[in-house]
């Protein structure tokens, strides 16, 4: 356990930004699962929908801080690739 009164203010900050990670990384798996299930049915409309919807959480989440950038990207640019299959 930390000694200082700061190291135990930093402790509890840490909690908080590590909820609210939690909960923002959670939100945005589901945005993804909820795509790749619209995949695997075969519902090019409903995909559309669920793609950019799925960017939208993926790009907020990296503005945030809460993952990098480049892992963003590297995301996007995977859920495009299926839906380039699904729509080819």
């Amino acid at each position: 356990m930390a000694n200082s009164k700061s190291a135990q203010k930093r402790i509890r900050i840490i909690e908080k930004k590590t909820a609210i990670n939690k909960v923002r990384k959670s939100k945005m798996k589901t945005a993804i699962r909820r795509f790749e299930e619209a995949v695997a049915a075969g519902d090019v409309t409903l995909a559309q929908e669920k793609l950019n919807h799925a960017k939208k959480v993926i790009d907020k989440t990296a503005a945030k801080g809460t993952i990098h950038k480049n892992n963003a990207a590297r995301k996007k640019s995977k859920l495009d690739k299926k839906f380039n299959e699904l729509t080819a």
